[in-house]
């Protein structure tokens, strides 16, 4: 009777309680889920962002001349490091979550005595660590070829952190709303694509006719860019800290989100 109580007291919601060992393994789960097959997870994305950036020297770098009074190839790369680490902050939750349900063993994770918090909290420490590894790619192997040096350092890490938590939470809702790989596909195609390609990446803002610009400004993806970019670059189209404040209440929002649905269950018990 004894052992029984004890485990039924594991299961129930705690307050003020953290399961540290059981958020330090969740987290260590995902990390080595991507780790394990680095190639894809981490080089793959480096190759990508390289390609990037030696297609656009070469095809319009020299032609196009400055942006924003610095050279295209430096105003680009930001934006490319950017992309990569959203995309890969994103994936890492999703591909997670709609693998464990297509498996079926996304009990394994809500069984344990984790609170839903910890589950969102372990599941975006995942992402954000995949993203950062994705980005310490990107800038050690890229950066110097380019003969590029960061700025702001403290604003590089603050974007990063930022973008890839919130894209990290993006990946667990399209996770749990997914029930195959395609459906979470989809969102990557239609959604977060977009939202890149949409945002300034290639681009000033200040080129874009008014009404374009005013919906650029609804992009959360625009203020991670443009917040890396003044970082990396020092220049911007619009305030860092505006922007960083944007994605934190979007982050916060989010997060309560994903909370909510691993605290009902939604599509995930039934």
């Amino acid at each position: 009777m004894a052992v029984k109580t004890k485990m039924q007291g594991m299961g129930t919601r705690r307050f003020g309680r953290v399961n540290w060992l059981g958020l330090y393994t969740l987290t260590l789960r995902e990390v080595v889920r991507f780790s394990s097959i680095w190639t894809q997870t981490v080089l793959a994305p480096l190759i990508t962002a390289a390609l990037y950036l030696l297609v656009f020297h070469l095809a319009i770098g020299t032609s196009r001349g400055t942006v924003m009074g610095v050279d295209f190839t430096h105003f680009l790369a930001p934006g490319i490091l950017m992309m990569s680490v959203i995309q890969n902050a994103f994936a890492n939750t999703s591909s997670s979550i709609v693998a464990s349900k297509v498996q079926g063993n996304i009990v394994d994770t809500l069984m344990p005595p984790l609170s839903p918090l910890e589950l969102v909290v372990g599941y975006t420490l995942g992402g954000m660590i995949r993203g950062g590894a994705v980005a310490l790619a990107v800038i050690v192997a890229c950066f110097p070829v380019l003969g590029l040096w960061i700025v702001h350092p403290v604003w590089v890490l603050v974007f990063l952190v930022l973008a890839s938590a919130l894209l990290s939470l993006i990946g667990i809702l399209a996770g749990i709303v997914s029930e195959r790989f395609d459906q979470m596909n989809a969102f990557t195609n239609f959604i977060i694509m977009p939202l890149s390609f949409l945002s300034g990446t290639f681009y000033s803002v200040e080129i874009l006719p008014p009404t374009l610009r005013y919906i650029t400004e609804y992009n959360p993806v625009f203020y991670l860019i443009d917040g890396m970019r003044y970082g990396v670059i020092g220049v911007s189209d619009a305030s860092p800290l505006f922007g960083a404040l944007v994605v934190l209440a979007l982050i916060l929002a989010l997060g309560w989100w994903c909370w909510r649905w691993f605290s009902s269950g939604y599509r995930l018990k039934s």
